[in-house]
């Protein structure tokens, strides 16, 4: 039996609506061998070469990608910022013969009852029409015909597909159906009426039954518990968990767009067990109490990878949890969108192009710099170029880079790794974070020794970079041979596009803060009135602000002249450079964010 004959059969079995189930599903299995994974995928890339979306050195690299994650190629090409997922969505179309569907504004609650919410999440599928015996069906996978099989079962009608994004049926899944708010009620009320009899006293008391504990950690409440506080913070976008132990309390908080949420207060009682299962997750050793541990968890729901960086500290009244999420398809590698200004962008890419020389990107934790040098090392990454990088941690795997673990225990340091890479013939080098004197006079050496050095700093403003480097100890005259570009960043929340609302001001009331006149009589500015998207905050996502300074030959002059900050940004500001300041009050002026949230994060 051919595999067109075989999706004929399945056709049947579908259209059938009810039947033998196992019968379904063994003919899925046999439709979907590896020979015809391999057929599909062969299809996929000729149809994506022919239309020269990608180059074939881009196509390679997401297949070598593809044997060490075993995604979809299409998900991978996507995720690396090779093509769009409008642009993964037509092909998928057009390979398929599966009309594209844009979703409606409203679908009925009778619609969407035929499908119950775990089967949505499971398949990353939604219902979005129905007619008399047949469901209209959005998928994003159309090669996954366990879900269709298990969607026509289940509501004994015909299953019509139609291709959407990921990203479109997560949004209206976590819209329509709401279910982990829900399904965290549920499991925080489970939690509550267990009887669960943990360790009692304090959290540093050294008689503690290991098995009792390991028991606790693996009773079903708390682990329903914890997956459900890991797969809602991945819902609603955060970038941190925070679980914070009092002396009679215990909370949950996300930080969301740059702001911490208190989103649960589970029982004193149930903390050691959730920190004890977060430990065996991230393996971590669950006896150790006193010395602070890092672990690390990998979470895959509906194609989407992301990865949970954990700290464990122990404090007062116990121990304190932090995670931070790695969403690698939050990743953007496009320069084009992280929020650049067209001039500074071009001043960006003209010094990463650059064959040495060493660029800065400064601002304070979480402003996003992870991002824009990870952005950086796409844009120069190449088979003709050697790219290492040393960071604590490696946040991201970048196919075609030498990543670097720093590991402080045994001699690994920044420093160490620099010095080790100098022996490598690197041509781009990455420094996670220029952390003291040695780190960073090595880092100026291989700048000055034909290498392109990017890293990290923590400063308010690109100008004062140069001080902080006279401080570290580099001498003028190495800064000023070296440095080639600063870049100062931060993240503003943006207003929320689903409840946003228009209002009008003059220009002349945004000139108090900071903002260069542009002949504007009135503006239109935005504001979000609160809903559900945005968790009725009036803000949902963020955005970069930028601070581009070049070391133009005139700001080379003021560096050996040890010339204060301010001058120094003076006469960058003359030159053309926009503040942080400047740069907020332009995307107010775009719609994009609102002065209240550009004064937040910007200083004068």
């Amino acid at each position: 039996m051919t595999i067109e004959s075989r999706r004929l059969e399945l056709t049947r079995l579908f259209e059938g609506g009810r039947g033998d189930g196992q019968e379904a599903k063994a003919a899925v299995s046999a439709a979907t061998k590896p020979s015809a994974q391999t057929a599909v995928g062969r299809r996929f890339g000729d149809l994506i070469l022919a239309e020269g979306l990608v180059t074939q050195e881009q196509f390679d690299q997401a297949l070598a990608e593809q044997k060490k994650t075993n995604e979809k190629l299409g998900e991978i090409l996507v995720r690396l910022g090779l093509i769009t997922e409008e642009q993964l969505v037509h092909f998928l179309s057009r390979q398929y013969g599966i009309p594209e569907v844009t979703f409606p504004e409203k679908i009925a609650a009778e619609i969407i009852k035929l499908i119950p919410a775990r089967i949505a999440c499971k398949y990353g599928v939604l219902p979005i029409g129905r007619t008399i015996g047949s469901v209209t069906l959005a998928v994003a996978d159309p090669t996954n015909l366990s879900a269709l099989d298990d969607v026509a079962f289940m509501t004994g009608l015909k299953v019509v597909p139609a291709i959407a994004s990921p990203s479109a049926i997560r949004d209206a899944i976590a819209s329509y159906y709401e279910a982990a708010p829900a399904t965290m009620a549920d499991v925080l009320s489970e939690v509550e009426a267990t009887d669960l009899e943990l360790i009692e006293g304090q959290e540093t008391s050294p008689q503690v039954d290991l098995n009792e504990l390991r028991s606790s950690a693996d009773q079903v409440p708390v682990v329903r518990l914890v997956n459900s506080i890991l797969l809602d913070a991945v819902r609603r976008g955060a970038s941190d968990i925070h679980m914070d132990p009092g002396e009679s309390s215990f909370r949950v908080r996300f930080r969301v767009d740059g702001l911490l949420h208190e989103v649960m207060t589970p029982p004193k009682r149930v903390e050691p067990a959730v920190v004890s299962r977060i430990k065996i997750m991230s393996n971590c050793d669950i006896a150790e109490r006193r010395l602070p541990q890092d672990g690390r968890i990998k979470l895959r729901q509906s194609g989407r990878e992301v990865d949970f960086r954990v700290s464990i500290l122990p404090s007062l009244f116990g121990e304190s949890v932090t995670l931070r999420l790695l969403d690698k398809q939050a990743l953007r590698v496009d320069m084009t969108h992280l929020g650049f200004e067209a001039d500074s962008l071009v001043e960006f890419e003209k010094a990463i192009r650059s064959p040495h020389g060493m660029i800065l990107i400064t601002g304070p934790t979480g402003a996003g710099k992870t991002t824009t040098l990870y952005s950086a090392l796409h844009a120069v990454n190449s088979r003709d170029r050697n790219i290492l990088t040393v960071e604590d941690p490696v946040e991201y795997d970048l196919p075609g880079v030498t990543q670097v673990q720093v590991n402080e225990e045994i001699g690994r340091s920044f420093a160490a790794a620099l010095r080790s890479f100098m022996r490598h013939d690197p041509d781009v080098i990455l420094v996670g974070e220029m952390r003291d004197q040695e780190t960073a006079q090595i880092a100026v050496r291989a700048a000055l020794t034909g290498h392109l050095v990017l890293s990290t700093l923590h400063t308010n403003s690109a100008a004062q970079t140069i001080a902080r480097l006279a401080d570290m100890g580099i001498p003028p005259f190495l800064v000023s041979s070296s440095l080639r570009l600063v870049v100062a960043q931060r993240l503003a929340r943006k207003v929320c596009q689903e409840c946003r609302e228009p209002f009008e001001v003059a220009e002349e009331s945004l000139l108090q803060y900071g903002h260069a006149p542009l002949g504007l009589k009135r503006c239109t500015l935005y504001k979000g009135k609160g809903c559900a998207t945005c968790h009725f905050t009036g803000m949902k996502g963020r955005t970069a602000l930028y601070e581009v300074l070049p070391i133009t030959q005139e700001i080379r002059s003021l560096i050996l002249d040890n010339t204060f900050a301010s001058e120094i940004q003076d006469v960058a500001s003359k030159q053309g450079m926009k503040t942080l300041r400047e740069a907020g009050l332009l995307k107010v002026l775009q719609g994009q964010t609102t002065v209240e949230e550009v004064l937040r994060v910007t200083s004068e």
